[in-house]
């Protein structure tokens, strides 16, 4: 049976391009009035603040990260992408208050809810269903999930999309680059054109339910009849642009297996590294997103369940040779040929310093030392997290050559460092050394 309307506490999306362009200016003279007014306290204090100190005080932060949470879509979703893949790159206030993004947002409000299911839906569309869960039982970035009963007794899992994300996507990114160039606090001759022009790229791709729900497809074929993953089957019925319906699988959130046996933790990190190495080098298809929120695990059946396709990319075949060949050289400890596969990869620019290199690939030998290792590597006990940030905190205040790798390589890294700081998270042991091998030699 259907719930009676009722009052709900989310909050509504902007959906025009004028009432999100307002919410970017009402931030903007919040942002301002706020940095005037310290700026005066500071000043009287015998202070001379820099603008961008002004910028970043917590209670700036804190309008900067409410307002974009609140408009959701592309501003909310670029923050969250930008403090995963950037952090080496952006100082540290900056990347804060792009990672405050990474919580989940607001949901819709169900007034705004309904009109979104009528016009995807139809007029009556309630008759469809034996019941409709109103609250969410998840809210992120781009969208919201809901939990439903059909008629004819299919469970459900239904995510709406937020209204007007897709239209609203590139003058939303160019709104929080302002923001980022403006903040006066990007290095010299750091370029980040390139990698937001990618980001509306992939964000049209990830509001674009129809090309999810291809790529939902495509990993269920690709995993069908695996014993050790689940993917929710795609329900086309009740499926459109703006809705992706799926089957609904009962499990958990993997960051909620960490009471779980050693033996479970293990083979759940053993199922993600194996599942990253066979999207990198026999599929061909990645899912980007390390979001710990995609992976769920069933404990009654021992299965990984894959959720959200949204930011699936393919692997072109000289990307994935290349991750091969890098992957090969870092095991032999061939730190000539590392070099040059990580120059291949873009992961060092041709055109670095000496010093610059010899850096990156101290901490490439970093990273790959314990996995030179035969047997299980142990993410809990490893200190490659701390070592790695230690220096890269050193080669960053050292250094005066900025690059960004190019989007592919960006992405794969971004996938490769999720599944790590998972395992680490989980506290597992893997036989990582074996499972790469099968890959490379």
């Amino acid at each position: 049976m259907l719930p009676p309307k009722t009052r709900s506490i989310g909050k509504a999306v902007p959906s025009g391009r004028i009432q999100r362009f307002a919410s970017f200016g009402s931030m903007a003279g919040g942002v301002a009035g706020g940095m005037l007014v310290d700026g005066a306290k500071q000043w009287a204090q015998g202070k001379r603040p820099s603008v961008s100190d002004l910028l970043l005080t917590p209670a700036n932060a804190r309008r900067i990260t409410d307002k974009l949470a609140n408009l959701r879509g592309a501003a909310m979703k670029l923050g969250q992408l930008m403090s995963m893949d950037t952090g080496d790159f952006f100082p540290p206030e900056l990347t804060e208050i792009l990672g405050r993004l990474r919580a989940d947002a607001q949901h819709m409000p169900q007034g705004q809810l309904r009109k979104v299911l009528e016009h995807n839906w139809g007029r009556g569309w309630e008759k469809r269903f034996a019941s409709f869960g109103f609250k969410p039982i998840a809210a992120a970035s781009i969208g919201q999930v809901h939990r439903a009963r059909t008629v004819d007794g299919r469970d459900l899992a239904i995510k709406v999309q937020y209204p007007g994300v897709r239209q609203s996507i590139d003058s939303d990114v160019d709104n929080v680059a302002s923001l980022i160039k403006l903040s006066g606090l990007l290095p010299a001759g750091l370029e980040i054109d390139a990698m937001l022009e990618e980001a509306k790229r992939q964000l049209h791709e990830e509001a674009d339910y129809e090309h999810e729900a291809a790529h939902l497809t495509s990993f269920g074929q690709l995993l069908a009849g695996e014993p050790d993953y689940r993917v929710p089957a795609l329900h086309e019925d009740f499926s459109t642009g703006d809705i992706l319906a799926m089957s609904f699988d009962e499990s958990i959130a993997v960051e909620d297996t960490e009471h779980l046996p050693q033996v479970d933790r293990d083979r759940i990190a053993e199922l993600l590294v194996g599942l990253l190495m066979r999207e990198l080098f026999e599929f061909k298809l990645m899912q980007t997103d390390p979001n710990f929120a995609n992976y769920r695990y069933d404990p009654a059946t021992r299965q990984l369940v894959l959720l959200d396709f949204g930011a699936t990319r393919p692997v072109t075949q000289p990307v994935a040779d290349a991750y091969r060949a890098l992957l090969g050289a870092g095991l032999k400890s061939d730190r000539a040929a590392t070099r040059q596969w990580a120059i291949t990869l873009g992961l060092i620019h041709q055109d670095a310093p000496e010093s610059h290199k010899d850096a990156v690939l101290g901490m490439f030998d970093t990273a790959f030392a314990p996995l030179r290792t035969e047997g299980s590597f142990d993410f809990a006990s490893s200190d490659t997290v701390n070592q790695l940030r230690d220096e890269g905190m050193a080669f960053a205040q050292q250094r005066s050559f900025y690059h960004i790798p190019p989007v592919d390589t960006l992405f794969i890294q971004r996938k490769i460092g999720g599944v790590f700081l998972l395992g680490s998270r989980l506290k597992a042991q893997v036989g990582v050394n074996s499972m790469i091998r099968a890959h490379v030699v």
